[in-house]
């Protein structure tokens, strides 16, 4: 460094060219040939080479005893050659890994991407020195690819190298210990478990060992039980929750030496806040709406719309769960039997809607209601799901049948005493009133249909046909003022035909009510699966979604790790002054 400080105002061309004994004008041929010929990056490391030299001929090293201690080191160093002294030694070379980031878990390819610092470490006999022959130097940085390098590389790679690909520089120590730590992005085949996706935990393993050495040559030892995390950027998808290491001494069926290796295991959990949002809760409230299905009326003709709709949305899911796990026969995800429990209550709730809307449409005229339909459905299942079924219409409905049926035998009575009296009487002396009846019986028969006119005009032939057999035996006493007082023909029909549509309203009451009973046990149905529905939705929910064992983790299933993290410094710097010459 003397020589460097007494001489740095001198030119350096002139160093140059008292060292290579070369004149300036060589000199400068040479930098003109090398401007013309040379391309633009190969003109820059010439010119940093040529300012190489010319430090060097000068005599401005950046170290002088890290110069000599260098050129001492590798003058005579093989780097193809085992760094021990004994053929039968083994070589101790200690591996470990320290996480930086976690890139990537693919879980349909099921590749574990991780960006990783490769700490390795071994002691070469052949770099051993005193410090106090260098200057008390006692560390050395040399370039990897000079020394001798352990072939460690990882078994289970998926894609890309299987080794380290940046050669960075090498730290070596007075003692002969070589600790190398270059970076390294590794893609490792990780088996995706997805029992219980997206409540899941995941191991993901990589293994190392030497591609060629056996452990009779090298031996592998970590240096920590587990995968460091000094520097790691968290991940937003997966949780490091334990990171052990294990040491295995294998045997495979090709060799017959013993070959060691290291598995470090990663047990990642899933952060499954992402998931719920976009695949649990819609999930949920679709099973919700299966539910409110047997809410609907009967009488609404959306309810096979709305399964049919809830069944489509569940098919919608399913797909997109497929595009997220991998394809794998070994199991179902458990979001995937909760998308399978929820299809099945909706295909069954289809069935169930079919079932009620064919006994909610059900008459007296197609089905007969059996006696046990009547004691459960009619009965005793309404009183226990708190249904109570509204008589007050129907008493009300048959108490104004009966006062109707009370009025028109009172009209009747009335208008058969004053149509008594022969029809060529005038009634109050009005000549008018003798057409009255006539006039009511034709009134009366324009508004009957022919139908029901052949049906009354019947049922008066029987019923006269069966007064005068009475009549022929005796059994009917006659008054000798019967002729005055017989009623006319024309009467008796309207008579008849108020009879045939009183029953004929009877008949559509029994018929409505029959109806109404059928309904009402649809609607008993429909409240018996709406209560079934609402308990098996629950429970299935909850024994499914709440099944995966790392909901229920306290904290103390695995180790976790804390790693001290780097602390940071500010330190101030001067501003930057130019030095002026």
């Amino acid at each position: 460094m003397t020589a460097c400080m007494k001489s740095k105002h001198v030119n350096p061309f002139v160093g140059l060219i008292r060292k290579y004994s070369v004149n300036a004008n060589q000199l400068m041929a040479l930098l003109l040939k090398a401007t013309f010929k040379l391309s633009q990056q190969s003109l820059v490391n010439f010119g940093l080479k040529f300012v190489e030299i010319a430090r060097q001929g000068l005599g401005c090293h950046g170290s002088e005893h890290e110069e000599r201690l260098f050129m001492a080191l590798m003058s005579n160093y093989n780097s193809l050659i085992r760094p021990v002294k004994f053929p039968n030694e083994i070589l101790n070379v200690t591996f470990g890994l320290s996480i930086s980031q976690l890139i990537k878990v693919d879980e349909k390819n099921q590749i574990m991407t991780a960006s990783m610092w490769v700490k390795q470490k071994w002691r070469d006999f052949q770099l051993v020195w005193d410090p106090d022959q260098f200057g008390g130097l006692t560390v050395l940085h040399v370039p990897s690819n000079m020394i001798w390098m352990p072939d460690i590389v990882l078994y289970n790679n998926a894609d890309g190298p299987y080794d380290v690909t940046m050669m960075t520089m090498a730290i070596i120590y007075s003692d002969g210990t070589v600790y190398w730590v270059p970076p390294a992005v590794y893609k490792s085949s990780c088996q995706i478990d997805v029992d219980y996706f997206p409540f899941d935990e995941q191991h993901c393993r990589m293994k190392f060992g030497s591609w060629t050495y056996d452990g009779d040559h090298v031996d592998l030892g970590a240096i920590s039980d587990k995968i460091e995390q000094e520097d790691y950027w968290e991940n937003g998808e997966w949780e490091i929750v334990e990171t052990p290491v294990e040491r295995h001494a294998l045997k495979y069926p090709c060799c017959a030496e013993i070959y060691v290796d290291l598995t470090f295991t990663m047990v990642l959990h899933r952060k499954p806040l992402f998931y719920i949002v976009t695949l649990v809760l819609p999930c949920l409230l679709i099973s919700v709406l299966t539910v409110f299905v047997f809410y609907i009326p009967s009488d609404c003709g959306e309810k096979i719309t709305l399964c049919i709709s809830v069944l489509l949305a569940l098919i919608v899911f399913l797909l997109l769960i497929s595009e997220i796990i991998p394809p794998t026969s070994k199991t179902i995800p458990l979001i995937g039997i909760y998308l399978l429990f929820t299809m099945v209550l909706v295909s069954l709730s289809i069935i169930v809607t079919v079932i009620v809307l064919n006994i909610h449409h059900r008459t007296s005229t197609t089905h007969t209601m059996p006696e046990w339909v009547k004691r459960w459905f009619l009965r005793r299942l309404p009183s226990l799901l708190f249904m109570q079924r509204p008589r007050y219409n129907k008493k009300r409905a048959h108490g104004k049948l009966k006062e109707v049926l009370r009025q028109s035998r009172s009209n009747t009575s009335q208008s058969v005493a004053v149509c008594c009296e022969p029809l060529s009487k005038p009634m109050n002396g009005d000549p008018r009133s003798q057409s009255i009846p006539v006039l009511l019986a034709q009134k009366t028969r324009e508004k009957i249909t022919p139908s029901l006119r052949e049906e009354i005009e019947w049922r008066e032939r029987h019923r006269i046909k069966h007064e005068r057999g009475h009549d022929n035996d005796g059994n009917k006493e006659e008054d000798d003022d019967d002729e005055a007082y017989t009623i006319p023909f024309e009467l008796k029909g309207a008579i008849g035909h108020i009879n045939y549509i009183v029953e004929h309203l009877k008949e559509e009451d029994r018929v409505e009510e029959i109806s109404e009973d059928w309904k009402f046990v649809a609607m008993v149905i429909d409240r018996i699966f709406l209560w079934l529905f609402v308990i098996v939705c629950i429970s299935g929910t909850c024994s499914i979604l709440l099944d995966s064992p790392v909901i229920w983790e306290n904290g103390t299933e695995h180790k976790r790790y804390q790693p001290e993290k780097p602390i940071i410094q500010v330190v101030e710097t001067p501003p930057y002054q130019p030095q002026t010459t």
